[in-house]
Parts: structure tokens; sequence; C-alpha cells
């Protein structure tokens, strides 16, 4: 293969995975955006007081754990609910920027789906059985990570598609292929 087909593949195979529709995040760009660093600082805080479970917590009790203000938690989120999906959405993200980031530009389908499966489930392997059952619990908290599993699926079938169209792998249902893979690292 030659240089120029190698760009040429790596270029269409990113403006594929671009294309793939990524879960709506709980705060919008622009928000996300305006945090300060502080304000980063207490979300990825919080992110580790979850580690521990989340359901016993109350707005009082994470400001005391944090050090903060309650005016400080509530100019984050309007509500406890929502302080709780920003810092789980939030996580999600994190593991969603990591799965990609072991995606190279010039990788085969096959091998960008083993790296992308591989650094999903080392990023998930720190989740706590606290996190996970309090995170069970909560309906709005399973809708968003669902959307996120969805996502990997997505990516997934958008790889084993292309693997099909190169001819690397024969010609097979990709959707229910990318749910069984995605689904083994859970």
């Amino acid at each position: 293969m030659t240089n120029e087909t190698l760009v040429q593949e790596a270029a269409e195979l990113s403006g594929r995975l671009r294309a793939v529709p990524a879960p709506r995040p709980v705060l919008s760009r622009d928000r996300a955006r305006s945090l300060t660093d502080r304000q980063r600082d207490l979300l990825d805080q919080l992110g580790r007081l979850f580690d521990d479970g989340f359901a016993h917590l109350t707005m009082a009790g994470i400001a005391s754990s944090l050090n903060c203000s309650l005016r400080t938690l509530y100019g984050l989120a309007p509500s406890r609910d929502e302080l709780v999906l920003t810092v789980i959405d939030r996580n999600l993200w994190r593991i969603g920027r990591s799965a990609m980031g072991a995606l190279g530009g010039d990788m085969a389908p096959l091998d960008a789906i083993r790296s992308y499966l591989e650094a999903a489930t080392v990023a998930v392997a720190g989740t706590t059985a606290a996190f996970a059952r309090d995170l069970a619990a909560v309906p709005a908290a399973q809708r968003l990570r669902d959307d996120h599993s969805d996502y990997l699926v997505a990516i997934t079938r958008c790889l084993l598609d292309i693997a099909v169209e190169r001819g690397d792998i024969g010609d097979v249902d990709t959707a229910a292929v990318a749910r069984v893979m995605a689904g083994l690292g859970r």
C-alpha cells in the first residue's frame, strides 16, 4: 500500500467514526467550557467520592466532604440528582475518550476494534461495586449508561462495516456482532 492510500484510509476511518452520533452530554459544551478550575476540581473530587457509592450522600454531606459551600455545589447543578448525573456523565465521557484515544489513524478496522474495546474495558475496570450498585438504582443514570453503551456498539459496528467492505471479514450481521462484542467487557 502506498502512503497516499494509507492516508486516505485513515481519513475515511476518522470521518466515519466522527459521523457516529455521540451521546448528548449532561453539561452542554458551553457550560462545560465555562466551568472554573475550582468547579472542575470539585467534579473530579466528586467522581472519587462516588467510588464509595453515592445513594446515601446529601448535598450538605457532599459540601462537607469537599470542603465547599452548598452555594458552590448548586452552582454546578440545580439539584443533587442533576449533580449525580453530571458526575456520572463526566466519568462516562472520560471512558469514551480513553477508548477513542486508543485508535490509531493507520489501524486496520479489526485492530481498531480490539484496541477500542480493550481500552474501554480497562477504563471501566476500576468501577467499584458500591458505585455500580448505586448507579443501577437511578433510572436516569441507567439511561446515561445505556446511551454510552449504545455509542460503544455503534462505533464497533462502524468498524465492522469497514472491515466487511475491505474484505477483512465475511459478510455478517455487523449490528448483532457489534452488540455481542461490546457486551463481552461488561
